[in-house]
């Protein structure tokens, strides 16, 4: 079984009743938050806190009909013109052909919390990713319609917004305070089980599971179950400390360990979606990992370890172009120690430091090369090899935002240009079955190397006798796809 199937994404529970036993805390009178070395530890204040900023986050995505490809039946196609006068426009003998299909209306339930109040709240972006309604109840039973303000996939992090006033908000704690061996809290909608609250300690920091593309997470064994996701962990103090995002299972329930989003990385990423739409994510421009799981690689393989001068850091196997790593003079083989004086042990701490950076950053790397400390203070860029602001277009008519495709996806997919979909909501893009990710190489047989160019080719189209955009584009797997979106509906 791959590694990675074992982690459940918490947050979409599909609509059904379960129960697990030990899964709830009970909530005496709050007084405050305290712990005691030899005494049981009072929960009620944190409960009390987060109790009201946690919402129950109602996901509905619409039946819709979808063309997909299917595989043709060789015998229909002799039967229906067993001579071949008229051809197989699907290429016969078996080949494909194109099939209208009806996908079913899809509900399920998820977390927030509400972290200002005029109503933004941050969950996760497997709770709201393509939904078409979004209705979020808090818990004093108030009901309110929700719109998505961004998403980030690499983090697995989104915004969403309800028009409110003064709601009930849980203050955000620093993340990099925490300690392991803590009592937490996490609340949530577990199963649709409103207002659910489970208790237990911090077990890890800046843990790497390979489940997105940015990764620290703060592992617990407090209970997170389906439903729990967008959910908060809370402190002793009352504070949010980390949003909940997954738990270890192989049975699809809780079992003994889960894990949170840290607010270190929460602020970035939330920060900058109300700003700018997207997230402004700088790079240092290595790959690499931690030098244990290196060091016993090597090990593994019968190979000789080197020398690295040290047992702890993050190796650099590899260093790109143009980069702030290669400003730095980092090699192949060298070890990242510190950042900014802050220690490094591995690579999910050294992704959560960069990831709270912007393009135009400086920041102060000390590393090993060849045993030999280097400290060296360079500008950080982001994936277009720029310090220039990103900004995602909202394309109202067709329901979505675009970014241009970073130089890395660039250089993997083997393509010169092309804008990547963010976003999507109601519109021309949803009904022509585009969602996030897809990437448009071609509008009209013009190439979309800016977000100029498709708003001019959006412009061009929706003034013509066929408002229609037929699309070459790519998904991030490598697939091309063609899409004819029409805009004069």
């Amino acid at each position: 079984m791959n590694k990675i199937s074992n982690y459940v994404l918490g947050g979409l529970c599909v609509v059904a009743l379960a129960f697990s036993a030990g899964s709830f805390v009970k909530v005496n009178a709050a007084t405050e938050g305290t712990e005691i070395a030899g005494q049981p530890v009072d929960l009620t204040y944190a409960a009390d806190k987060a109790l009201p900023a946690v919402v129950h986050i109602k996901y509905v995505q619409n039946s819709k009909v979808k063309t997909i490809e299917v595989q043709s039946n060789p015998f229909d196609d002799f039967f229906s013109d067993p001579f071949g006068f008229f051809g197989n426009p699907y290429g016969g003998q078996g080949g494909t052909r194109k099939q209208k299909v009806q996908t079913p209306k899809r509900e399920a339930t998820g977390s927030g919390v509400i972290i200002s109040s005029d109503g933004y709240i941050v969950t996760n972006n497997h709770v709201v990713a393509g939904a078409d309604e979004l209705t979020v109840t808090l818990e004093d039973n108030r009901e309110f319609n929700a719109k998505i303000i961004g998403t980030d996939p690499s983090t697995d992090l989104a915004l969403i917004k309800v028009d409110g006033k003064n709601l009930p908000t849980l203050p955000i704690g620093n993340s990099d305070d925490i300690k392991v061996g803590e009592w937490v809290i996490a609340v949530g909608n577990p199963y649709g089980l409103n207002n659910t609250v489970t208790a237990g300690i911090i077990s890890a920091k800046a843990r790497s599971i390979g489940a997105n593309g940015i990764e620290s997470f703060i592992q617990t064994d407090a209970a997170i179950n389906p439903g729990n996701s967008g959910g908060a962990l809370v402190n002793t103090k009352g504070e949010l400390i980390g949003i909940n995002a997954m738990l270890y299972s192989q049975t699809g329930s809780y079992s003994g360990y889960g894990f949170a989003i840290p607010t270190t990385i929460m602020n970035k990423v939330v920060a900058d979606l109300k700003q700018y739409g997207t997230v402004q994510r700088a790079i240092l421009g290595i790959k690499g990992g931690d030098v244990l799981n290196y060091i016993n690689s090597l090990k593994e393989e019968g190979k000789e370890v080197p020398d690295l001068g040290t047992n702890d850091g993050v190796y650099v196997d590899s260093v790109s172009d143009n980069s702030a790593a290669m400003a730095a003079g980092l090699q192949q083989g060298d070890v990242i120690i510190s950042i900014d004086g802050k220690h490094i042990g591995k690579m999910a701490e050294l992704q959560e430091m960069v990831n709270n950076k912007r393009p135009g950053d400086k920041i102060t790397i000390t590393y090993l090369h060849k045993k030999n400390k280097v400290t060296k203070t360079v500008t950080i860029k982001n994936q277009q090899g720029t310090t220039k602001v990103v900004k995602t277009a909202d394309l109202d008519v067709l329901g979505a935002n675009v970014i241009p495709v970073d130089k890395d996806l660039k250089t993997q997919l083997g393509i010169s240009n092309g804008l990547q979909v963010k976003n999507v909501k109601a519109g021309a893009f949803k009904d022509a079955g585009i969602s996030e990710g897809f990437i448009i190489i071609t509008v009209n047989e013009r190439p979309m190397k800016t977000i100029s160019d498709l708003q001019d080719a959006v412009k061009t189209a929706s003034t013509s006798k066929n408002p229609v955009l037929f699309i070459t584009g790519m998904w991030p797997s490598g697939k091309t796809d063609y899409k004819a979106v029409r805009i004069g509906e």
